[in-house]
């Protein structure tokens, strides 16, 4: 078995325990939070209670007192299997509202789940769990990523680099996945599929018609990386708009996927615009796509390189900028900017291209919104090459696996 490797959230944790009775831990199925809770150094004293065993959920249901009383921390895995016990952490925070009392842990956000999305409103701390990043899975976690060295001090740190893979892509960032402890990915991944499903979906919402589902969310995957439009989107998949939102929500409610939104001057009009959607995963991504392998001639190869560069770049900022927020700038097809960094009144631009060597036409972008954003203090073009180049004024061409190192 892969020995356990130290998640960078976990550092975020550790804070969040200093100052809130409740931390809650979400995120996808199978990222790693039960392996994070149980095998954390600073988290084994704690005391560990997992609904997934039927002995325990049945103590719950009967005399949940006895699980919680105590002056012991209390870990609670798998919470949304009994969402109830949420009214009794609620009484034992309002007797004492000690730091770091619970933590509670699941797959799906449970507070989209009936009659509960009050329990915890100003005791809890709410924390998501990524798939591994490329930080993570090449075991430099100890250092200051690359970009948050560039953010606070406006250079890019010298280090060795290992070149991001069309095999990196395809794999992501599934702990069982990534870190090869299974033989066969397609396999596992039909298996996840299956159990997200039967399992996650139903304990969210009834969905009447699974077949139409799971059809819907390889569409979604098919569009990965590309602006929302959900009446396409429901004509496509032979659904009504509405029934297409709601489907749309229990993704995104389970994490399987996210929504980025636009880049705005009105902060407000950023709610009515359309946002781009990605998948949290990008193996999830491509087994959906029926994708086996990302060759040049691959008509989905840019929109999954660009997840890469999402999904790890997210897992960053969570983990050590998290007031930080991420959008995408798009001027009606003509300009586009893949990712706009909100850095307090500042911005950073990066524009992700798969090439090894620059194009003229792959700084219009950066340009435009560079001059249309007088507070913008740098524009990033990740690339595939090996060289950090200073091609402009405020540009920077930087190695997309060096920038997310």
């Amino acid at each position: 078995m892969t020995a356990y490797r130290i998640r960078e959230l976990s550092i975020v944790l550790k804070e969040a325990l200093k100052d809130m009775p409740v931390v809650v831990l979400s995120g996808m199925r199978q990222t790693g939070k039960s392996t994070l809770l149980q095998n954390q150094p600073d988290l084994k004293k704690r005391k560990y209670i997992s609904f997934d065993d039927f002995n325990i959920l049945e103590i719950a249901k009967r005399n949940p007192e006895s699980l919680l009383s105590g002056d012991e921390p209390v870990t609670i895995d798998e919470v949304q299997r009994y969402p109830e016990i949420l009214n009794y952490i609620k009484k034992e925070v309002d007797k004492d509202r000690k730091p770091g009392h619970f933590i509670l842990s699941g797959s799906a956000n449970f507070l989209l789940l009936k009659n509960i999305s009050d329990s915890l409103a100003g005791r809890a701390i709410y924390l998501t769990l990524n798939p591994f990043s490329h930080r993570e899975i090449n075991g430099i976690t100890d250092e200051t990523p690359v970009l948050v060295d560039f953010i606070e001090k406006g250079y890019f740190a010298d280090r060795k680099f290992k070149t991001i893979t069309s095999d990196d892509i395809l794999l992501g960032g599934m702990p069982s996945i990534c870190l090869k402890e299974v033989r066969s990915p397609d396999v596992w991944f039909k298996g996840y599929e299956q159990t997200y499903l039967e399992k996650d979906i139903r304990s969210l919402s009834q969905v009447a018609d699974l077949i139409s589902f799971r059809h819907l969310l390889q569409l979604v995957s098919l569009r990965n990386a590309k602006i929302l439009k959900q009446s396409e989107l429901a004509r496509d998949a032979k659904l009504n708009v509405v029934t297409t939102r709601r489907y749309l929500s229990l993704f995104e409610a389970s994490y399987v996927l996210y929504r980025l939104s636009p880049y705005l001057s009105n902060k407000a009009s950023r709610i009515i615009k359309s946002p781009k959607i990605y998948m949290s995963d990008t193996g999830l991504a491509a087994y959906l796509a029926g994708i086996k392998k990302l060759n040049v001639n691959e008509p989905l190869r840019g929109a999954l390189v660009e997840n890469y560069m999402a999904q790890n770049l997210m897992s960053i900022l969570s983990a050590h900028r998290q007031e930080i927020q991420m959008s995408y700038w798009n001027i009606q097809g003509r300009y586009e900017v893949d990712f706009i960094l909100e850095i307090g009144r500042e911005t950073i631009a990066i524009e992700v291209k798969n090439g090894s060597r620059l194009q003229k036409n792959d700084l219009i972008g950066l340009k435009a919104f560079i001059e249309s954003s007088p507070k913008c203090k740098a524009g990033i073009l990740a690339y595939n090459g090996n060289d950090i180049l200073k091609v402009d004024d405020k540009i920077w061409a930087v190695p997309m696996s060096l920038l997310i190192s």
